[in-house]
């Protein structure tokens, strides 16, 4: 029976990987990046130098480390020059596909734009271009499976959550509501801009502008949405001041990313 239960085990581990792989991770990278211009004027945001390398590859850089190799970037503001960076994804072995809009559509609307370029997996990743939040994927995914929800986020908490606005929650992890940005410092959960939907939210999001965040999670509320606590690294370069940060922990953060027995 041990041995059974060993193996039960094993197969487990491997299904949860297995799903992992089969997911698509789309990526939110078509915004203009507003508060950033005055550091980075002519180069979307998600192009923004860590080091030597742009914030995006930081990203894709993480995705690839925990398995997940099908990737849609949802473009628009100075979307060529994410496509001349990125290519199809082969200098960094995984697959990617672009979702282009033409005018500015919003987290939601640019969602809902790439739906017929994502796998069919009963399940998808979606990611915020312009925030890294250190995360087990896997440990993510068997988390969003358990709880059932529509929707998980993975959750950071934060000494001052001023500037973000925070993740109400209740028992067993559920998301009770969501709080506007606070008048005065204080520490609070905060949304890590990492998602994992089931792919019914898809037929939840009208087409046209809109956004995840103030138009479509409060209307999911009661459907069951789940929030994921990490407690590592994160970082959201929104603002020339924290763009900073990023580079004073631009290594940090790639070993965060990468595992030190990953090729970076």
């Amino acid at each position: 029976m041990k041995q059974e239960s060993i193996e039960n085990a094993r197969g487990d581990v491997q299904s949860q990987l297995d799903g992992v792989v089969n997911l698509s991770a789309v990526l939110l990278v078509g915004g203009m990046g507003t508060r950033l211009k005055s550091v980075v004027p002519s180069t979307p945001k998600p192009l923004a130098r860590v080091g030597d390398r742009s914030f995006l590859e930081l990203l894709v850089r993480q995705l690839r480390s925990n398995g997940l190799r099908n990737l849609v970037m949802c473009t628009g503001y100075l979307a060529d020059q994410i496509e001349e960076e990125f290519g199809d994804g082969h200098d960094w072995n995984v697959s990617i596909q672009y979702s282009k809009e033409t005018s500015a559509l919003g987290t939601a609307g640019a969602l809902k734009l790439a739906e017929s370029v994502l796998t069919p997996a009963s399940e998808l990743m979606v990611m915020n271009g312009d925030s890294f939040l250190e995360l087990d994927f896997v440990q993510f995914l068997r988390f969003h499976r358990a709880h059932g929800g529509l929707v998980s986020i993975a959750v950071r908490k934060v000494n001052n959550a001023m500037r973000y606005g925070t993740v109400k929650t209740g028992a067993d992890y559920r998301i009770t509501g969501f709080a506007e940005k606070a008048l005065s410092q204080a520490p609070g959960l905060v949304n890590g801009g990492i998602y994992l939907f089931k792919r019914e939210v898809l037929s939840r999001i009208p087409e046209g502008p809109g956004s995840l965040e103030k138009d479509v999670f409060p209307r999911l509320l009661t459907d069951g949405m789940y929030a994921f606590e990490q407690h590592g690294m994160f970082i959201d370069i929104g603002t020339p001041e924290d763009y900073v940060r990023a580079q004073e922990l631009c290594e940090k953060l790639y070993r965060a990313a990468v595992p030190a027995n990953q090729p970076r």
